[in-house]
């Protein structure tokens, strides 16, 4: 029995297929099985129960899955402690954010951290899911909301401040009615969001034509003249062919956080790039 086996067991056991665990971790679909077959063949038990919807742990694979477990945060325990010893201002770094933050905000830091150290290698991965610190899925990571994992360190970054966008020269929705009006908004799954209800207030007899998880298909849509949509202000005040509405009322703001594990607080170049983020970036 390999740890290597057990890191591919784990990875079916979250994603609950062969296809979504090699993509994962970055193999192909036979080799996931043929591993998962030698390891079955180790351990002397039917790990999965193969369905039609994909893999479910058997009674035996829940047990295994438990010390599984246990075993991968002891070795990405140590991974993070001998990462955190590192002082050469050289390797990777994985950041991540949502796309908009990332392609409007962070880019030009990353850019000018880029010049400053070209030997290490930043990957930056855009996200709607929140990837994991502990598990090294990312060393930096920015989001929405403060962080609630045990052994993060966190900040509050910046305040992001909202708009309403519309096409440049399209017709003003009236505030307060909007009749005839379309509106974009965040998806359902993203509907408690503070500017979906806020929005639908300003313009309650509006319809909503477009709902998406990302801003950045908002903006498209916007510039399409598809509808109405409140963007952060570095996302729309940088999409061409659209204008901010003047409203009396201004859409929420959202906080943005950033955190990294503890394990990491002394790598010399997650600091570097923290110092220069905060340097850029962080507002009172």
């Amino acid at each position: 029995m390999e740890w290597s086996d057990l890191r591919i067991f784990l990875a079916i056991a979250r994603e609950g297929t062969l296809g979504a665990a090699a993509r994962t971790l970055g193999q192909t679909q036979p080799t996931m099985g043929r591993r998962l077959r030698a390891l079955e063949a180790a351990i002397g038990q039917t790990l999965f129960q193969r369905t039609r919807d994909g893999f479910v742990l058997t009674e035996e694979g829940s047990l295994v899955c438990q010390h599984a477990e246990r075993m991968e945060q002891e070795v990405l325990g140590f991974q993070r402690e001998l990462a955190g010893q590192q002082q050469e201002l050289d390797g990777l770094l994985r950041i991540t954010s949502s796309d908009w933050f990332g392609a409007q905000v962070l880019a030009p830091v990353l850019a000018e951290f880029a010049q400053q150290h070209p030997r290490v290698t930043v990957e930056l991965l855009t996200d709607t899911r929140l990837l994991s610190l502990a598990r090294r899925e990312a060393d930096l990571a920015f989001r929405i909301r403060p962080f609630d994992e045990p052994d993060v360190v966190s900040r509050k970054l910046l305040r992001m401040h909202y708009g309403v966008y519309q096409r440049k020269g399209a017709r003003k929705p009236k505030v307060g009615d909007g009749r005839g009006a379309s509106l974009i908004t965040m998806d359902q799954a993203f509907g408690e969001m503070p500017d979906v209800s806020w929005l639908r207030a300003q313009f309650p007899n509006a319809s909503v034509t477009f709902r998406s998880n990302a801003r950045d298909v908002h903006a498209r849509l916007c510039a399409s003249g598809a509808g109405v949509a409140v963007l952060p202000r570095p996302l729309g005040d940088a999409t061409p062919g659209i204008e901010r509405l003047s409203m009396k009322e201004e859409p929420p703001t959202r906080d943005t956080w950033i955190g990294y594990h503890r394990d990491l607080r002394r790598l010399a170049r997650l600091r570097a790039l923290l110092d220069l983020v905060i340097d850029r970036l962080a507002s009172d």
